[in-house]
């Protein structure tokens, strides 16, 4: 979806580890059982008693002539695969929008570290990671696989944020995370120049995530995991990546339940926009022939991207990479005119943060620094829309600055299409719809961030200590975490998010727009934000 900000771009401070996150010990790690895969055998190690498969490969290495093609099943291997340590993320796309001198910066580039992966990316990143409390032993475990954020520009599933061992450990489940073809690798529209044998170019990367979920279909058995209870989810894109996956036909009987964060995918791109885009992104390489296309080494590819994308692409205003509505891999839009008819019966869980916008503004000059008169003039300078929704929030939040008057402002588009899916969805759907919205504030930064983008992840992983950088040390946050991870696992293990530190949460409906309240002291209420999503449009 968004692309994330300068308060992640700093020089790295974290190794990805073969550990992850796991708890300190004195002892060396044990080996996991040996699994038997469709393609061969694999072992880990333990991660505090859990039981991590990591970098495992799901699908064939997408190179040479499976170079934007869609992934194919792995070759078998003999012996055992190694599985103690991270693949390799997609060739990243990521890109700094400010300075990032600040310690918060560094100390956050620990549980997201955008500019580490830029130095070990590799077009070879088709790999999963496994945590199970127990591989091996015949049980059926509710299975919860995750789909990272980035956009669909960078990152991975490796991300330390992403660790599933606390989740894996708490609800007794199964956590998956994917790697999967991102950017041009992943969405580089080639039909147009190269004919019917790149059909499927565009959408590519998606059907990484299709492969994958076939993998667990047919391996997870094996790690202790019931293929027929599957919930996949997804934060900011990997929220789009949820949506989409359920409006795929390719994903029919996939999955089970869905859980949306930050990232509502009701819209697909075009393909003749696509189409425009990576023509000249070929320029830019260039690539005239399929040998060109098949000989070009990543790295052109990747600079050829940036020479090709206007500064306001790389603001998220411009040309963007993702899925495109091509008539058969995403028939159209996923959310409009109408939710996917194949997905009435799959459960969804969806929301957003109160201060989505902090994280990717906090970098900018101006932030800290608004007064009313500045806040007037931007905001009258965004258009109608931009003045009422600070009108709007003014009278909701009077003890608000103008500087984070203007974030949730320019936030809207998050609970907007939050709601606009939820509504599409419950209208049609057999069953329920859940909707949240988080607004526990986390003290980082004498709590200039307030609740922004990515501020649930931890909290759903039941990984607060680890990700202290962003939560703080507070009781509050690992009470957060308590109640939102029981929620997360409650709704995968029976398709209704629940904890004993929540009231009862009813279904969202467009007639009882119910919506839990996500803070220390959690509330249902009915449709909190109705004036801003009433707005005539988005902002």
């Amino acid at each position: 979806m968004t692309r994330l900000p300068a308060i992640f771009g700093s020089a790295a401070m974290l190794a990805l580890s073969t550990a992850g996150m796991a708890q300190e010990t004195t002892e060396p790690s044990a080996a996991t059982p040996v699994v038997q895969t469709e393609a061969g055998k694999v072992q880990g190690l333990e991660q505090g008693g859990i039981d991590a498969f990591l970098g495992v490969r799901y699908a064939a290495p997408p190179l040479g002539e499976l170079r934007f093609q869609p992934p194919a099943k792995p070759e078998p291997w003999d012996g055992i695969a190694d599985a103690t340590g991270y693949g390799a993320p997609c060739m990243q796309l990521y890109s700094a929008s400010g300075p990032n001198e600040s310690d918060m910066t560094r100390r956050i580039q620990a549980i997201f570290p955008t500019s580490t992966e830029a130095k070990m990316d590799n077009e070879d990143c088709l790999f999963l990671n496994v945590w199970t409390p127990a591989a091996g032993d015949g049980k059926k475990r509710p299975v919860m696989v995750w789909f990272h954020g980035g956009g669909y520009a960078y990152g991975s599933g490796s991300w330390p944020a992403y660790n599933g061992r606390n989740l894996a450990e708490k609800g007794d489940v199964v956590v998956v995370t994917v790697n999967h073809r991102l950017n041009a690798f992943g969405y580089l529209n080639l039909a147009e120049k190269f004919g019917e044998d790149f059909a499927a170019s565009g959408n590519v990367g998606n059907l990484d995530l299709v492969r994958s979920l076939e993998w667990v279909r047919d391996n997870i058995a094996g790690f202790g995991g019931d293929p027929d209870n599957v919930t996949i989810m997804g934060e900011s894109g990997g929220g789009s990546k949820v949506s989409h996956l359920m409006a795929m036909p390719a994903a029919d009987g996939l999955f089970d339940k869905a859980v949306i964060q930050s990232g509502p995918g009701v819209f697909s791109g075009k393909p003749a926009e696509a189409a425009d885009y990576a023509a000249k992104i070929l320029d830019a390489a260039v690539v005239e022939t399929l040998d060109d296309l098949r000989n070009v080494r990543s790295d052109e590819i990747v600079e050829a991207v940036r020479k090709a994308t206007p500064a306001e692409g790389a603001m998220g205003r411009g040309p963007q990479f993702g899925p495109i509505a091509d008539g058969k891999i995403i028939p159209r839009d996923p959310f409009l005119p109408a939710a996917p008819e194949q997905s009435r019966d799959i459960p969804v869980l969806i929301g957003y943060n109160k201060d989505e916008m902090t994280l990717f503004l906090a970098a900018q000059p101006w932030f800290g620094r608004l007064t009313d008169g500045t806040l007037a003039a931007m905001t009258g300078a965004m258009g109608e829309q931009a003045v009422a929704a600070v009108a709007a929030y003014r009278k909701r939040y009077p003890d608000y600055s103008p500087t984070h008057l203007a974030s949730i402002a320019m936030g809207t588009r998050f609970g907007r299409g939050t709601y606009l899916l939820a509504d599409q969805q419950a209208k049609t759907a057999s069953a329920p719809v859940y909707v949240y919205r988080l607004t526990w504030e986390t003290p980082i930064g004498g709590g200039m961030l307030r609740t922004p983008h990515t501020l649930d992840i931890p909290l759903m992983f039941d990984n607060a200590k680890e990700s202290a950088a962003l939560v703080g040390t507070g009781e509050d946050a690992q009470k957060m975490a308590d109640m939102m991870s029981d929620a997360w696992i409650a709704f995968a293990k029976t398709g209704t998010p629940s904890s004993a530190l929540l009231p009862e949460w009813k279904a969202y409906t467009p007639s009882a727009r119910n919506v839990m309240e996500l803070n220390v002291g959690p509330k249902l209420v009915e449709d909190p934000e109705r004036d801003i999503r009433e707005l005539p449009s988005e902002l």
